[in-house]
């Protein structure tokens, strides 16, 4: 489904008459969120949570920070989905060779395309015990922040700086997955990706609990420009669509056309057959996101229009140097104090 386009928008009649429902429903999350953790990981436990319902940039950071354990550290990080939209409960590792994103979902199935291990579970505890028996040693949630059952040693929020935390609301009269000051009691950073002022509010608030600000920003993969001079057809089924189409006319395409789908979308034959010969009409390249690629396989035409489209990549690199390194060093650190004084047998 599509966020409410009132979520985003200063609180009017429908926030306000959904108001009650939401403050029931924020303080069963900050009741939910104050539960100990029922199980503890022999491996740093690092998680990555949104603020608000979709399109912070929790799957770009995961994937940063996956990269840099791997890179910087030299660790065999796996990363732990619930795999939504997939029909598999796990614990699977997923395999891009093996799995469709009916199978395990698009984010993960995106980032194990990217190179990341990923463990796709709907319980975390045996999720976590199943990566620890595949060689993991460090292990970092996709999403999990509002949810007690697994010990985090360190635990980041993403907010888009655009978009911020829309009307300020919970659930379902704002997109606040839980009240604003209780999430960033409980985070260690605060990455704010993209551009804008929309989240100021929120850093402001950081600063007052004395959480850390790591600003990000998303640029392409690869050097260079592809898209430079492209008349394209862009189309993306994520939760801020409008942020994929700046990115391509940043990279010097000329959108002639922008068709939006809602988040996690499962594309139809004939979504794939009106996308091609809208192209095929216009003289249009069509292109989209490496999540909706994820999507894009299963039948015949999907596969005709996964073949023909240009996959915008794009990463999070931080704005200060060796800032996700320190995240990955605090995590392990915290985790090794954890083992050192926990009770034997």
């Amino acid at each position: 489904m599509r966020a409410p386009d009132f979520w985003w928008q200063r609180a009017g009649l429908r926030a306000r008459l959904l108001s009650p429902v939401a403050t029931v429903y924020g303080r069963m999350a900050m009741a939910r969120m104050a539960e100990a953790a029922t199980a503890h990981a022999p491996l740093p436990v690092l998680c990555v949570g949104n603020l608000v319902v979709g399109g912070g940039g929790k799957t770009p950071t995961v994937e940063a920070l996956a990269s840099e354990a791997r890179a910087s550290a030299g660790l065999s990080p796996v990363v732990l989905s619930r795999g939504y939209g997939g029909r598999l409960e796990g614990p699977v590792l997923v395999d891009p060779e093996h799995h469709s994103a009916a199978d395990v979902g698009d984010e993960p199935l995106m980032l194990a395309i990217a190179g990341s291990a990923v463990v796709v579970a709907r319980d975390r505890q045996a999720g976590a015990r199943f990566a620890v028996e595949h060689g993991a040693d460090i292990l970092i949630m996709d999403d999990g922040f509002q949810n007690p059952s697994l010990h985090k040693d360190l635990s980041l929020l993403v907010v888009d700086r655009e978009r911020g935390i829309g009307n300020g609301l919970c659930l379902p009269a704002g997109p606040l997955r839980a009240p604003l000051e209780n999430q960033l009691g409980r985070a260690d950073f605060l990455v704010l990706t993209g551009r804008g002022g929309a989240a100021d509010a929120v850093v402001r608030s950081a600063d007052g609990h004395g959480v850390p600000v790591i600003a990000a920003r998303l640029t392409p993969v690869g050097d260079g420009s592809p898209l430079a001079g492209s008349r394209v057809l862009a189309f993306a089924g994520i939760a801020n669509p409008d942020k994929f189409f700046a990115s391509i006319v940043e990279a010097g395409a000329e959108v002639v056309e922008a068709r939006r789908f809602a988040d996690h979308h499962a594309f139809s034959d004939a979504d794939c057959a009106a996308i091609r010969e809208a192209c095929s009409a216009a003289g249009l390249r069509p292109v989209t996101t490496a999540k909706d690629r994820a999507r894009l396989a299963g039948t015949a035409e999907r596969d005709r229009l996964a073949a023909l489209c240009h996959v915008h990549e794009v990463r999070l690199v931080a704005d200060e140097p060796g800032a996700f390194a320190r995240v990955i060093e605090q995590a392990r650190a915290r985790a090794a104090a954890r083992l050192v004084a926990a009770p034997s047998g």
